[in-house]
């Protein structure tokens, strides 16, 4: 058995590694115990938003960099070699066109992925995850949006559907979280 904490919701927990038996076994043990509920990958999804995580294919992709993330702390281009390395340097000294950035919306509405994000009626980016929060009762999302419209404050709308609904660019991470270390 291997127990690490390197969970992807931001929240304190934990993963277990063990033979599929095994953790047939521990699973009827636990939700036999009445101490805990199961939840799927949506409730995952949810959790790793709410604090502002990157998922591949929404936050990041062949098209968005870690430096577009906000995220090149995480990139080490002092190393001497590694593929992508010319262009996320080039990105880091001569800015990026497009932002990761967090907006919060003034009613419930749900933005979803693909939605398009609107400053004054033009389209400038669009949703890359949103959700009405489970911890906040807020409707966010994140999205990708033209660099020039990302600073914190920037009032933007989020096409829903055929509405739009007024938001404003706050950090990304929506939640913080609250547990002993």
């Amino acid at each position: 058995i291997i127990i690490s904490r390197t969970g992807y919701t931001g929240e304190d927990g934990f993963e277990i590694y063990a033979s599929h038996a095994y953790i047939n076994e521990q699973w009827d043990k636990l939700l036999a115990s009445g101490r805990c509920k199961p939840c799927g990958l949506g409730c995952r999804d949810t959790l790793r938003f709410e604090v502002g995580l990157p998922l591949y294919g929404d936050e990041l992709s062949n098209e968005i960099s870690p430096v577009m993330a906000g995220l090149s702390m995480f990139c080490k281009l002092d190393k001497p070699e590694f593929i992508g390395k010319e262009a996320l340097v080039e990105q880091k000294n001569n800015g990026v066109s497009k932002r990761v950035i967090g907006i919060e919306l003034s009613d419930r509405a749900i933005p979803r992925h693909g939605y398009k994000i609107l400053h004054e009626g033009e389209e400038v980016g669009e949703v890359t995850t949103g959700y009405h929060t489970i911890s906040t009762d807020k409707s966010v999302c994140m999205a990708l949006v033209d660099a020039r419209y990302a600073k914190l404050g920037t009032e933007l709308e989020v096409q829903i559907r055929k509405k739009t609904f007024p938001g404003v660019v706050v950090k990304k991470r929506f939640y913080d979280k609250h547990y002993k270390k």
